[in-house]
């Protein structure tokens, strides 16, 4: 029930944010902070652990392989894992561990202390001000950060392995070879996991927090629900675009 009412909300949001009237100043306003709560802020700590990553899976790819006599077999692997799987999940996990809560808590308080009644009697709906330009910012936001983890995750990959192993192979080699493992279905994967999960766990956060209970302990109770449903909607969601996707 809880799935077929995200699914209601999401196609709503959609359908409401392709008619210009419903971009009022004020929704444009609530859009614009949520998209610099949730990706650009976020950007820089996507940044630290694209690093990482591109650290721990990029060179851990190239030694061992190389070990092995299977170098050739490196770029595969890097764009199996970081552009298919690791980098729209971890974009995704960013998205709900920084912006998912916040959104479930600050609604739930909002409810809690009648705002949400003070704009409806303003005439201004909460799911076109409160929910649509949360969920869209939420969306578009996820999809950038796993486009710059991959990014990241390469580039420091690239330098850590050339730097630190000794290792010489021209920039534009690397790339070369990296574009080159990259498949047509690759593009869609990385919009389809890098927006869907974003979208959805915009609609989850938004709405468990209109419908907390209305005491104050009832908005820690759906903030945790929504982040236990959010992760689960993630994980669903990359599973399934890859099974479809390269099955």
């Amino acid at each position: 029930m809880e799935g077929l009412q995200s699914l209601a909300v999401l196609g709503a949001v959609l359908v409401l944010a392709c008619q210009p009237r419903q971009w009022r100043r004020t929704v444009r306003s609530v859009f614009a902070r949520q998209l610099l709560f949730t990706g650009v802020r976020s950007a820089r700590f996507a940044a630290v652990l694209a690093t990482l990553a591109g650290v721990l899976v990029v060179v851990q790819a190239s030694l061992w392989l190389g070990r092995v006599g299977l170098s050739q077999m490196s770029p595969p692997l890097l764009v199996a894992v970081l552009v298919r799987e690791l980098g729209p999940l971890l974009a995704g996990l960013l998205v709900i561990v920084n912006s998912g809560s916040a959104m479930a808590t600050e609604l739930g308080l909002m409810k809690l202390r009648g705002e949400v009644r003070v704009l409806q009697a303003q005439g201004l709906e909460p799911l076109p001000y409160l929910v649509m330009p949360r969920v869209l910012a939420a969306g578009i936001s996820s999809l950038c950060l796993s486009v710059l983890f991959i990014a990241v995750a390469f580039a420091s990959g690239f330098v850590f392995e050339a730097l630190l192993l000794d290792v010489r192979m021209d920039a534009t080699i690397f790339a070369a070879e990296v574009l080159g493992a990259l498949r047509p279905a690759d593009a869609l994967t990385v919009f389809t996991k890098g927006t869907l999960p974003g979208l959805f766990i915009g609609v989850i956060c938004t709405t468990a927090g209109l419908n907390a209970g209305p005491t104050v302990t009832g908005v820690p109770t759906a903030c945790r629900r929504a982040l236990v449903r959010s992760v689960a909607v993630l994980f669903v969601i990359s599973a399934t675009v890859s099974l479809l996707a390269y099955l």
